[in-house]
């Protein structure tokens, strides 16, 4: 969690500028307790994947979907986009953290980013599959106008820990945001800020560290993230995910 700035009012995204998305699918189901990558899993009679795809698809100044995943789960991948997703997702095996992986997704626009054809790129987690229009929208026409944005909920729940661990310390530091994705940044910048972290051996925890760290001049807005979209971590949240859907809340 980090502290971010202000949210900044939202308008409608143009139509002439194409924004570009990449959905990483690269974890593994260890913590969830599957014998497969978490995001093949079904959800309703979709793989959970195949979900935020159709989200990305559904927005309008949406243009390019890169889908990165592990060498070993590309026939799996393929499959699933045959079966389940938008057609025109393009395929890129990642790297070995997400780091990596986000900037194989990005060097597959590089040539589309440096010809203007892609002004802004969404980062987004394949496990978060109720992701809905209305908030990649928002994040979209955010990064747009200012530069970057990074979707959080405030969170009044924490405490810090004492020095030892074993303790509370008191109460968490005010401003504190559970932080989602998508994240969207303007991407010349953001392409340049990870092929020179690339360079440096960083690794980040997500998108908008990368940014801070190596494109210190890009601001990065806070939008009000949602409660629904959830990250399937665990094998409850499988659960979480199915009710919503069965209930109506469908992210598209």
């Amino acid at each position: 969690m980090r502290t971010v700035r202000h949210t900044c009012p939202v308008h409608e995204p143009s139509p002439d500028p194409v924004a570009a998305a990449v959905v990483l699918a690269g974890g593994s189901g260890t913590r969830l307790g599957a014998e497969r990558n978490k995001v093949y899993l079904p959800l309703r009679g979709r793989p959970v994947l195949a979900w935020s795809l159709a989200t990305f698809a559904a927005v309008r100044g949406v243009g390019p979907v890169v889908l990165v995943v592990r060498e070993a789960d590309r026939p799996l991948a393929e499959q699933v986009l045959a079966e389940h997703a938008p057609t025109g997702v393009e395929v890129v095996t990642g790297g070995r953290t997400r780091q990596e992986s986000e900037l194989a997704g990005l060097r597959r626009l590089a040539a589309r980013i440096a010809a203007g054809a892609v002004d802004v790129v969404l980062l987004h987690d394949a496990a978060r599959p109720l992701v809905g229009r209305p908030l990649v929208e928002s994040v979209l026409a955010t990064a747009r106008e200012s530069g970057g944005a990074v979707p959080g909920l405030w969170r009044d729940d924490l405490a810090a820990a004492a020095p030892d661990g074993h303790g509370l310390a008191g109460p968490s530091p005010e401003g504190l945001v559970a932080v989602q994705t998508p994240q969207a940044f303007r991407a010349v910048p953001l392409l340049a800020a990870y092929e020179e972290a690339d360079r440096c051996g960083f690794a980040g925890t997500d998108t908008a560290s990368c940014v801070e760290r190596f494109a210190p001049g890009v601001p990065i807005r806070r939008v009000p993230g949602d409660e629904r979209n959830i990250k399937i971590t665990y094998a409850h949240d499988l659960l979480v995910a199915e009710h919503a859907v069965r209930d109506g809340v469908t992210p598209v």
